[in-house]
């Protein structure tokens, strides 16, 4: 695999970023929580060896100190909308670029699933959020399964079948890159899709700084926030002053957070910011497009780009905290994996810079970043 060098940003410090959601929010319809840069053009192709702008895997790897080769035999289930005809093609293109083993349909490790049995229409927008998340658990976790369940449209009642069938699949890890507000109903029918011991159920915790997003919200999942990641000439003074290779993070002001006026408070949720609801995020990873993801994608984007792309958003931190449960290994079978981290506070980064909306992060655990960034996957096993 490709050194990490000392890894910058998709660009040098004080340009001007500029993006835009890659599926614009719908009345009654879920949205996928990435953010596409559009002030960096599309490159089409890479010279030998050269990696593309953005975050890869090298730098995932080392910014959160993951573990290489574990996770093998184990499958995270993404939950997306529509089909992505290329995913597969994809997924090969930049797993190769990065020097990841290959993940296909014939070896075993990548499959997609419709979840209806038919194939769905395709829509520009979550084809590319699919191919972000994809990747994105091939960052986290190059050992493990992928299976892309697709849902048949993008309103709630799909995606949640889409879940049932990831997890009657007999998969432990499940991710979901989409969201929605908040409402009173949500708590009612949350048991029927996400109270089942022993799976890992991660959500992005949304994109609009300082305001609450579900399912990410449900007291049943692991809400992942954003932060902004970057490596810095020298240590900064504060809980991160000794992280390896001088990376360092602070709270995206995009990262979804806040106090469910709906959600019963977990057990082993102590903070005193949200005395008796649940608090949103519980931990948080890059998710700042101003230090994005690489994604890599053959199917047109809403604006008709092909090739590698920057993206960001909690849609790219989800994905990476359902691979690092993956690495952890498989939950117990009567565990709640979301209250992994609450038991295991110093396997994360403790991140004290940075707002969200209304709400600042600071010593501990906060609103935006939750317990913090992972420090290793110690903080997602028992």
């Amino acid at each position: 695999m490709p050194g990490t060098g000392h890894a910058q940003p998709a660009d040098p410090p004080g340009k001007a970023v500029t993006t835009e959601p890659v599926c614009p929010p719908k009345p009654g319809r879920a949205a996928c929580q990435s953010l596409l840069r559009t002030d960096l053009p599309a490159v089409k192709s890479l010279t030998p060896r050269a990696l593309p702008p953005g975050y890869g895997p090298p730098h995932i790897r080392s910014a959160y100190q993951l573990p290489f080769g574990a996770g093998r035999g184990r499958t995270v289930a993404v939950i997306l909308a529509y089909h992505y005809p290329t995913a597969e093609a994809d997924l090969a293109e930049y797993r190769r670029t990065y020097g990841l083993p290959p993940c296909t349909t014939a070896n075993g490790c990548f499959k997609q699933v419709y979840a209806t049995g038919i194939q769905p229409p395709v829509d520009s927008g979550w084809a590319l959020e699919s191919a972000i998340d994809i990747q994105a658990v091939s960052a986290a976790c190059p050992a493990c399964n992928i299976q892309l369940v697709e849902a048949a449209s993008d309103l709630i009642g799909d995606l949640l079948q889409a879940v049932d069938v990831a997890r009657a699949s007999g998969t432990k890890f499940i991710s979901m890159s989409w969201g929605d507000g908040e409402n009173a109903i949500q708590p009612i029918i949350d048991p029927a899709h996400f109270d089942f011991p022993g799976i890992a159920f991660v959500g992005s915790s949304g994109n609009t700084g300082g305001v609450t997003n579900w399912p990410a919200v449900s007291k049943f999942v692991t809400g992942v926030g954003g932060t902004h990641l970057r490596q810095t000439p020298t240590p900064i003074p504060g809980p991160q002053r000794n992280r390896p290779r001088n990376w360092y993070e602070s709270a995206w002001s995009g990262s979804g957070s806040g106090c469910s006026p709906f959600q019963p408070k977990p057990t082993w949720q102590t903070d005193t910011i949200c005395p008796s609801s649940r608090a949103s995020a519980d931990v948080a990873a890059v998710a700042d497009p101003a230090t994005g993801f690489a994604v890599y994608t053959t199917t047109p984007t809403p604006t008709l780009e092909t090739g590698w792309l920057v993206a960001g958003g909690t849609s790219v931190a989800a994905p990476l905290v359902a691979g690092m449960y993956a690495l952890a290994g498989n939950p117990g079978p009567n565990d709640r994996p979301n209250s992994y981290p609450y038991a295991n506070r110093r396997a994360f980064w403790d991140i004290n810079v940075g707002t969200a909306g209304a709400f600042s992060a600071g010593l501990g655990y906060d609103l935006p970043t939750g317990l913090g960034s992972p420090r290793g996957v110690r903080g997602f096993r028992r």
